[in-house]
């Protein structure tokens, strides 16, 4: 995996990438609502800003600050981070079942178990299961933002030292999504607790999209996490909870808090977010090559 210790990047590179991805995003959805009409749910509105991150890196790494892409974890590391790969793809689905099961538990929520030997239906399975491909096949996509964020951005900040640059990086990412708030992607009843809710729960995520960056050396294995935090586990909570629950967009938000708190009290108690390895070799022919110059490196080896 990668160090947390990034090479260092002038002021410049972070500013001009805070500049186009928050810029570049918000002006974009403004154009998109009030201009061209589009439904805060159309993929022609949320493609283009959620990408913007990742855009913002490329232009910053190959035109600002000319430090090319050898930090980017950009290699899949199939062999060495299969491991990764799993819980990223199977870690949504379990907090969401440990989200309804607080729910049930607490008398919120009451499961419907008329399937085979009292479990789920088939038809909730085949949804569920149905969503984890999606998520899988979306990955690419939510690179866009990985690449921005837990990629360029957070091993830059407080000189990429663990805490302080995650829990800033998770309150960037955070207000960046304000304006969803206000085009109708997402409806809280008391705005100020649903923004303070929701930048709780992007905090917490963040520290386990950063850990399994971290540990993978991979910006994939935290892209595969991301589609399905987004495309399995929100989707899953705010269908069961939000539309037949009918507890409201903040009520699921502050269940989902509990395993994810969970998970990060665990991750930080057992300091597997200071764990290191060394840092992969070259990067596989295909992607992109850092700039040479005089004598720096070309080789390879981030989110």
């Amino acid at each position: 995996m990668l160090t947390n210790h990034a090479k260092p990047v002038t002021r410049k590179g972070v500013t001009v990438f805070l500049l186009i991805s928050f810029a570049g995003t918000w002006l974009w959805l403004l154009f998109a609502r009030a201009g061209l009409g589009l439904s805060p749910l159309n993929p022609l509105l949320q493609l283009p800003g959620f990408c913007m991150p990742g855009i913002a890196a490329v232009v910053v790494r190959r035109w600002i600050t000319d430090e090319g892409f050898a930090d980017a974890g950009l290699k899949l590391h199939l062999k060495t981070a299969w491991r990764y790969y799993g819980v990223a793809w199977l870690g949504p689905p379990l907090i969401a079942v440990a989200t309804l099961a607080l729910a049930a538990a607490l008398g919120m929520w009451e499961p419907d178990l008329s399937g085979p030997g009292g479990l789920p239906g088939t038809t909730e399975l085949a949804t569920v299961l149905g969503l984890m491909l999606v998520a899988l096949l979306l990955t690419p996509l939510y690179s866009g933002e990985e690449f921005g964020w837990t990629s360029y951005l957070r091993p830059r900040l407080f000189g990429g030292r663990t805490v302080p640059s995650t829990i800033a990086t998770g309150l960037i990412w955070a207000a960046w999504h304000f304006p969803l708030a206000f085009v109708g992607y997402v409806e809280f009843t008391n705005l100020a607790i649903g923004l303070a809710v929701w930048t709780l729960s992007f905090q917490l995520q963040e520290v386990i999209l950063m850990w399994l960056y971290q540990r993978s050396g991979s910006v994939w294995v935290a892209s595969l996490a991301h589609a399905g935090n987004n495309m399995v586990l929100f989707l899953v909570l705010g269908e069961t909870l939000d539309g037949r629950g009918g507890l409201g967009a903040v009520t699921p938000m502050l269940l989902v808090l509990v395993p994810l708190a969970v998970i990060c009290l665990w991750l930080v108690g057992t300091r597997r977010l200071t764990r290191e390895r060394p840092a992969p070799g070259p990067l596989s022919h295909g992607t992109l090559p850092e700039r040479t110059e005089g004598s720096r490196r070309t080789c390879h080896s981030e989110s």
